[in-house]
């Protein structure tokens, strides 16, 4: 019987858990630290608490279609040793991420700026260095593990230069976020798509792509410009949906209050539409709202029934939908290169992206 897509994305999930966790439980005999440290241990416990504390394991799931566009039995190890980095550096990222935004919770925990500042009552500098310490030393070891495996040396220098890159792009796609927020005036359509690829689609989608064609013995340098572009599109369809189900999706299914977007200030899709859109006595009840921090529900549910008054909900969706079609079109274009099975979930996956709840 052959294996259903939704099978099989379950299956790569349940083995990279495995994986993973065997990962984290042998850190210890290979992480060279001083005998009397009692930090180093906390801090891999920490990271490895909030690894393996659920996730879609989306970016897995990327590295071994790519690698099937190719071939169906690319090496194990090769697989293994490009899952592990690319999910150790969205470690690094959650860690930074939720210092930046000061936020108490991820994937039903405490963050790790939390859970140091629980360790370091009356110390938050400490709690702030070593929260800082714990996701820069997560995007040492999303590079290590490359170098360690046991792998040719030309696929292994490949490899580590797709994730030197993509946390490159990762680190610019951060600052040029803040910057977003922080410049005068609404952004445009154009500004919030590059921070978006730079933020999200490069290490998101674009580096599993590389590593994934790179396992199988592809040659994604051959074909870097619609790489690029559909791990953008891609990338903006994510971040996209995120930002519309931030203030229009349910929190009871997301498992979050809405609204976090206005409550930090930040001019993301949502924000920018409505800020273009509405205008006097609303939009000044937009301005006040954007960076309170205490801003109530019923000033959320406000704004949202503003928002849902002038269409903006209807017009996120569709330009949802518009960037996903063309991301289609551009996975659709590798039929006569690669294989048609691994086509076909390319092609279906900025849908999904789309339609997803949360």
């Amino acid at each position: 019987m052959t294996e259903q897509p939704r099978d099989r994305v379950a299956r790569y999930g349940r083995r990279f858990d495995r994986v993973f966790a065997e990962y984290f439980d042998g850190l210890d005999k290979t992480l060279e630290a001083p005998a009397f440290s009692r930090y180093t241990p906390d801090c891999l416990a920490l990271l490895r608490d909030l690894s393996l504390r659920g996730g879609k394991r989306m970016r897995v799931v990327l590295v071994h279609e790519a690698a099937r566009l190719v071939r169906d039995d690319a090496p194990a190890e090769a697989l293994d040793a490009a899952a592990l980095s690319v999910e150790l550096l969205q470690t690094h990222g959650l860690v930074h991420d939720d210092l930046i935004d000061d936020s108490a919770t991820r994937r039903g925990g405490p963050t790790t700026y939390r859970a140091y500042l629980d360790r370091f009552p009356g110390h938050p500098r400490a709690a702030l260095g070593l929260t800082v310490l714990a996701g820069d030393l997560a995007l040492a070891l999303s590079l290590r593990v490359l170098l360690d495996a046991d792998l040719p040396v030309e696929l292994r220098q490949a490899m580590t230069e797709v994730q030197v890159r993509a946390a490159a792009d990762t680190f610019v796609g951060q600052i040029t976020d803040l910057e977003r927020d922080f410049a005068p005036g609404t952004p445009d359509e154009e500004i919030l798509h590059d921070v978006a690829d730079h933020k999200s689609a490069r290490y998101s989608v674009l580096a599993p792509l590389r590593l994934g064609l790179l396992a199988a013995g592809g040659q994604p340098g051959l074909h870097d410009a619609e790489l690029r572009r559909y791990a953008r599109l891609v990338g903006i369809c994510g971040q996209m949906r995120d930002d519309y189900l931030d203030l229009f999706g349910d929190a009871a299914t997301m498992g979050k209050p809405t609204g976090a977007d206005i409550r930090e200030g930040r001019r993301s899709y949502t924000v920018a539409r409505l800020l273009s859109t509405v205008s006097g006595s609303e939009r000044a009840l937009l301005e006040r709202a954007l960076g309170d921090r205490d801003c109530t529900e019923e000033t959320v549910a406000a704004i949202r029934e503003i928002g849902e008054r002038h269409g903006v909900p209807a017009q996120l969706r569709a330009d949802m939908s518009r960037c996903a079609e063309q991301a289609a079109e551009v996975a659709a274009a590798w039929r006569p290169r690669w294989r048609e099975e691994a086509v076909a979930f390319f092609e279906r996956l900025p849908r999904w992206s789309v339609d997803r709840d949360g």
